[in-house]
């Protein structure tokens, strides 16, 4: 009863963020059950450049599929993607849950990978799009929210069956269980979840859009804020088959690199890649891992420090969420960046004196409690912070496809480190936690130069800022002002917009 008594916009909301579940039950599976004995004995021992391979396989799919992934929801409607991705995916965990080779297993991942895709970079699109200025953060950040609870499930389900000894069921039950929620995650979709009410002003359907504001219990000024944002056409349905979609996604994608668009994709780009660059997913992935190698020698105790991380990284994460305009993007950013890059360069500092001993000394748990450390300043800034930001500064023209394409720039990135962490490991102690740490620096840079705060602003109103902002910070207004004397670069277009055009974007 008091479920239905909420507005359907936040039901709608959990519904898709479950979305968010399905990517975390797998970075938190697939760690784990490569490290199994059992899986071991039915594939054989992986060497460090096979074991990244294996798992990295779904993320480069992912990267790929992710490029068409906001064509599709443009095109077709947020939650056909979220149908068509969930479906991909339950078929890919199930191969893998059933395969009888390396090879088999490795396509499952591939296949899934293109199903996680066209799902995952739209799922924040899409709540974005349903929530209400002032309840925005919260509401999206639940995508992150079953994230981390997806990884601590994946974890300590692993946990349990590796308990499951001289069996293949040990590292195919978790498996099995992805697959079984992507379908369910798919059905949902198709039954309950309504069209984002701005997708269909987009494709000119304005009486729809108002119905679908009324049934998610939105405030009718939602729509007389959408109505003011001027957009170029969605492109048209797409009835010509394959050769036309993809001519379509082509100039969908040119429009994202258009002057007036490409500052607010090519930020989001940055911070999206850079999000995996700060060692996130390495330290994800290969959690088990990395504390054998800070001295936890035995596989059930990595597996429980592992599980005991996503516990704690999930405790975080809820008042993080609801929380998450307090702080406000820019200075949650910041944060994170000083804090991330902090951790991983005392971590790698500590390997390279050679201060960390398997049996002995301090400096061991300093690593220990450092990667704990880690995972929590990631959970509490950029990991909320950057999804919903990278989606809620695109115009509604170009956002499912700019958000998409920061999304394949977060699973390219993401797959490289998957792919090079454990060789990384393999060949120096430290020199993957100096990579991480260099990368976060830049990336706090540029969260200092070009983030402009947008908490609880319209999308529209975001969007007009950032129209104003690339007027007012071109060259020839710069030089202008320097010959006149004038300085006119805070102009905002509303009294509420005044802090969004406070600092020059790096991207002009």
């Amino acid at each position: 009863m008091a479920i239905r008594r909420l507005p359907l916009y936040y039901r709608a909301a959990a519904i898709v963020a479950t979305g968010g579940f399905l990517f975390g039950a797998d970075t938190g599976t697939i760690g784990p059950v490569t490290a199994m004995k059992s899986f071991q004995e039915a594939f054989g021992p992986l060497t460090s450049a096979k074991h990244g391979f294996v798992v990295s396989s779904i993320l480069l799919s992912g990267a790929i599929s992710g490029l068409f992934a906001g064509n599709i929801a443009d095109v077709y409607g947020r939650g056909i993607a979220f149908i068509l991705g969930g479906i991909i995916f339950g078929i890919g965990a199930a191969l893998e849950a059933g395969a009888q080779s390396l090879g088999m297993f490795i396509f499952g991942r591939v296949l899934a990978g293109f199903g996680e895709g066209i799902f995952l970079g739209n799922l924040t699109v899409y709540i974005c799009e349903i929530a209400p200025a002032r309840r925005r953060g919260p509401i999206a950040s639940t995508v992150q929210f079953l994230v981390n609870t997806g990884l601590a499930s994946g974890y300590f389900i692993c946990y349990g069956t590796a308990r499951l000894v001289n069996t293949s069921m040990s590292w195919r039950i978790p498996l099995m269980l992805q697959s079984i929620l992507a379908f369910a995650f798919a059905g949902s979709c198709f039954l309950f979840v309504p069209p984002s009410p701005r997708w269909l002003q987009a494709k000119g359907r304005m009486d729809e859009a108002r119905l679908t504001l009324e049934k998610l219990g939105l405030a009718s000024t939602e729509l007389e804020e959408l109505a003011e944002e001027t957009t170029a056409p969605v492109m048209e349905e797409a009835q010509a088959g394959l050769v036309n979609s993809l001519k379509s996604s082509m100039r969908d994608f040119t429009r994202v690199f258009r002057k007036d668009t490409r500052t607010q994709a090519g930020l989001a780009c940055i911070l999206m890649a850079f999000q995996q660059f700060s060692g996130i997913d390495g330290v994800m992935y290969y959690a088990p891992l990395l504390f054998q190698q800070a001295g936890l020698a035995s596989e059930q105790a990595s597996f429980l420090a592992s599980g005991v991380s996503a516990l704690v990284m999930l405790a975080v994460t809820l008042p993080a969420t609801i929380y998450a305009d307090h702080w406000g993007r820019r200075v949650s950013a910041i944060t994170g960046g000083i804090t991330l890059s902090g951790t991983m360069l005392l971590i790698g500092s500590l390997y390279a004196a050679n201060a960390v001993h398997s049996d002995s000394g301090a400096g061991r748990w300093v690593v220990i409690v450092s990667i704990y450390l880690f995972a929590v300043f990631f959970c509490v800034t950029w990991a909320i912070t950057f999804k919903i930001y990278a989606s809620e500064i695109q115009p509604m023209s170009t956002r499912a496809s700019a958000s998409s394409l920061a999304q394949s720039a977060n699973w390219l990135a993401n797959w490289i480190v998957a792919l090079t962490t454990p060789i990384f490991l393999a060949k120096s102690s430290f020199g993957a936690y100096f990579f991480f740490g260099f990368s976060s620096l830049f990336c706090l840079a540029v969260c200092v130069v070009a983030m402009p705060e947008t908490k609880g602003k319209s999308l529209e109103a975001i969007n007009q800022a950032f129209d104003h902002k690339s007027r007012s910070w071109s060259l020839g207004s710069l030089r202008q002002r320097k010959l006149t004397g004038r300085d006119d670069s805070r102009e905002p277009s509303s009294a509420e917009d005044v802090h969004l055009t406070a600092r020059p974007t790096l991207v002009s």
